[in-house]
């Protein structure tokens, strides 16, 4: 097995892992609003975040980005340090977790999309047939569950899902230079000092009515969904391909349903686990038919050896 075909699979196996810790995110935010206002659980989680990173950082010795790469950790920040955190937290005060998990369905498409605008990537035809495809089945499953919705809040999730997927792409293609870990670390630093302030002066005045239940799920989006997520996440993207290891977020709903089961007891139906099989079925055809290179010269091969080699030496 070549470096080229590891990198590969090394990327989709990262890519996995980062959607799985990715699917608690919406629930746990669900919870911690209840206690939390949304716009100090989104500098609060950042904040944190933000200091986690920033030792990471100093505990590697990382070199600071250059001035041709602030743009885009400026725009990674803004779109999944900022926006998707807020936009989402605001929008579940006026719509369930699970009803979320429609908009979902939609972030591989908008991360594909945002892949080829940023990143240069150029799937082939028949990818955008099951991404499409992917997508609908996700989106329809929801939507079948019978679920309320509020204009509002599904009009803020949609706005979520279009930052997200700016954030994710451009992320993507700076990991290819700068390492995974490193692009949401230095993300979560240059958002420091607006965080920072903003969280203290949106302190609480007290925590007396914030139960378990909400400090259990500010913890997990600061430190699991702000940080570790990423770090997987941005370096399956950076080797596997914006456009088709995005695709494993059609699985992001399913992870979350399986999560509901094993700890809230839920039920798992037969209509789910079908839909279910019918997602990894598109998740497959949308990465053999992306093949394994694109025509941009910043996927590939180069992209995901030159990855290889920097995590090699981290």
């Amino acid at each position: 097995m070549n470096k080229t075909t590891i990198g590969w699979a090394s990327g989709w196996a990262s890519g996995l892992l980062g959607v799985i810790i990715f699917s608690g995110s919406l629930p746990a935010t669900r919870v911690a609003v209840l206690g939390f206002d949304p716009v100090f659980l989104t500098v609060a989680r950042a904040s944190i975040a933000g200091l986690l990173g920033g030792f990471l950082l100093l505990a590697f010795r990382e070199n600071l980005p250059k001035r041709s790469e602030l743009k885009g950790l400026f725009i990674v920040a803004i779109g999944v340090v900022v926006g998707f955190p807020l936009l989402t937290a605001l929008a579940l005060e006026h719509i369930t977790s699970a009803h979320s998990i429609v908009f979902i369905g939609l972030l591989p498409l908008a991360t594909a999309i945002f892949g080829v605008v940023r990143g240069g990537e150029r799937p082939r035809p028949a990818f955008w047939l099951f991404s499409v495809m992917g997508s609908a089945l996700v989106v329809g499953y929801a939507a079948s569950q019978g679920m309320t919705a509020s204009p509002k809040g599904d009009l803020l999730m949609l706005a979520a899902i279009i930052v997200c997927g700016l954030g994710y792409a451009e992320g993507a293609s700076l990991s290819r230079r700068m390492g995974g870990w490193q692009v949401i670390s230095w993300a979560l630093v240059l958002s420091l000092p607006l965080m920072l302030p903003l969280a203290l002066y949106t302190l609480p005045a007290g925590f007396e009515t914030v139960d378990a239940g909400a400090w259990i799920g500010f913890g997990y989006v600061s430190v699991f969904s702000m940080l570790i997520g990423f770090v997987f996440w941005y370096r399956g993207l950076a080797l596997g391909g914006t456009a088709t290891v995005g695709q494993l977020q059609l699985l992001q709903p399913f992870f979350g349903f399986a999560l509901a089961a094993m700890l809230l007891h839920e039920p798992v139906t037969a209509g789910m686990m079908a839909v279910t099989a019918a997602i990894i079925l598109c998740v497959a055809g949308a990465r053999l038919s992306a093949g394994r290179s694109f025509s941009a010269g910043r996927s590939g091969a180069p992209a995901a050896a030159q990855e290889l080699r920097r995590s090699s030496t981290s």
